[in-house]
């Protein structure tokens, strides 16, 4: 379990927490329940997620059980530089859907005395690392791995096995488009294909 770093033994000091992990496995939830532990205790909290997402709400990030919090949406990680400066407690959903600058510009908010909170896929659907989000785990200072539950075996699910897996790397789902599976079933699958 992650526990906040209070800004009393760090008051200036920014920093980046991680949370991966496949589809299904909490990532938003995660990342709202901290952003509203912050609202709670009165810090400027901005919230961002790429253009792009859209599935639930074009101005909310909401997660799958529908938990949501206004947001603001951005098309490239370089706009976050200003539209994040007046916030001492940025989260940023969706992270695997920005360009490997979005590393960089973490990492400058973070330099500004920020706390950073990004929550994003760790692996895409054929189970590589997914955009910027390896290098965000190895800058962050805190990494939150989390897990779904596998569909098929009910054990933990590592993988999102995108049920039609033709078409383009970056293709918006849910349910009906992926499904959590364990490293047994994923393997399964892939040596068949």
């Amino acid at each position: 379990m992650f526990l906040e770093q209070g800004a009393a033994t760090m008051p200036d000091a920014g920093w980046i927490e991680v949370i991966s992990g496949p589809m299904f496995s909490g990532k938003t939830e995660e990342l709202i329940r901290r952003l509203r532990r912050a609202l709670i205790a009165g810090q400027a909290v901005g919230i961002f997620k790429p253009g792009i997402d859209v599935r639930y709400h074009p101005e909310e990030v909401v997660s799958h059980d529908a938990r949501s919090l206004p947001s603001i949406a951005v098309e490239r990680a370089e706009e976050l530089l200003e539209q994040a400066a007046s916030y001492k407690v940025v989260g940023i959903d969706e992270a695997q859907f920005f360009g490997p600058e979005l590393v960089e510009v973490a990492n400058a908010l973070a330099d500004r005395g920020q706390r950073v909170v990004v929550a994003g896929l760790d692996l895409d659907h054929l189970g590589r690392p997914f955009g910027p989000m390896p290098n965000l785990m190895a800058t962050a200072e805190f990494v939150t791995k989390v897990h779904a539950i596998c569909v098929r075996t009910g054990g933990l699910a590592h993988y999102s096995l995108r049920k039609d897996p033709e078409g383009q790397l970056i293709q918006l789902g849910h349910s009906d488009a992926y499904e959590p599976v364990s490293r047994a079933v994923f393997a399964q699958i892939r040596r068949r294909t």
